[in-house]
């Protein structure tokens, strides 16, 4: 029995000393990995801080729209940025945020590129569907009138003209044209767009100037709405069941159809410089 105890408490010991040995080698681990990071982070840190990874001049950055190139002109324009400047500092979420409070980006990414050190940032461009005249009235006279022209998109959004052009230089104005001021139309618009571009009658003109009557020019002439309302769809419905009304009566004799009243168009014709009723045939 004294022989078996004393066996015991050897090999007791020498397993504290075995895993005195492995707290030992796991504690030297330890501080091996966290050198070895701590120097790895260092090395980085100080490549990262090194003059090559600045940017020096806008020729650093590329902006790409549908995979076409953007000019420095246009990209001046668009992006205000410092030089020089750590690539490091910069924060390209923030960049994608300022570019898209551009009236001309509806979308954009942002990312570094380290060789050679730049930014790459491609951009979703806003699609013009109408160009857009603002008109003020600048004294009592009619013939004195500011005109501002712009463009709009589905939604409504203003994009100045020349910024649109400066980003995209081949782009050819849509054929709708619109005029009135964009703050009154601004959140009716996205309602009557999609009405007017699915509308069999071409529609080339819409005047809002006054917003109790919105009077389109289509190809079978002036029509007016009236205020715009629900009835919006019912009256644009109509504009394709009047489309042969030009064969039964002279074209050139026609003021304008009234379409206030969907259930009740009327034709205002021209007779005599005084303008009378008629029903629609």
């Amino acid at each position: 029995m004294p022989g078996i105890a004393s066996v015991s408490q050897k090999e007791l010991a020498q397993r504290r000393k075995k895993l005195r040995r492995q707290r030992q080698m796991k504690i030297i681990q330890a501080i091996w990995q966290t050198i070895t990071i701590s120097s790895l982070a260092g090395g980085l840190l100080w490549v990262a801080l090194q003059p090559i990874w600045v940017l020096k001049t806008p020729e650093q950055v590329l902006m790409k729209s549908d995979n076409q190139l953007l000019s420095q002109e246009a990209i001046k324009s668009l992006l205000v940025l410092s030089y020089p400047q750590s690539l490091w500092r910069i924060q390209p979420a923030a960049i994608a945020e300022s570019l898209q409070k551009q009236p001309t980006i509806a979308q954009a990414t942002v990312s570094r590129r380290l060789f050679p050190p730049g930014l790459i940032i491609e951009i979703e461009e806003r699609i013009p569907v109408a160009v857009a005249q603002k008109r003020r009235e600048q004294s009592s006279s009619a013939s004195n009138k500011q005109v501002n022209t712009g463009l709009i998109d589905a939604n409504g959004v203003w994009i100045p003209l020349e910024k649109y052009t400066l980003v995209n230089p081949q782009f050819k104005l849509p054929t709708l044209k619109v005029i009135g001021l964009p703050e009154q139309y601004a959140s009716y618009w996205s309602k009557l767009y999609p009405y007017i571009s699915q509308s069999s009658i071409k529609i080339t003109e819409i005047d809002y100037q006054d917003p109790n009557n919105l009077i389109l020019k289509t190809e079978l002439g002036t029509v007016h709405l009236g205020a715009t309302s629900d009835q919006l769809a019912d009256q644009i419905n109509l504009l394709a069941q009047l489309r042969h009304i030009n064969t039964k009566l002279n074209p050139a004799e026609i003021n304008y159809i009234d379409l206030t009243n969907p259930e009740s168009p009327l034709v205002h014709m021209i007779q005599n410089k005084e303008t009378t009723k008629n029903q629609t045939p």
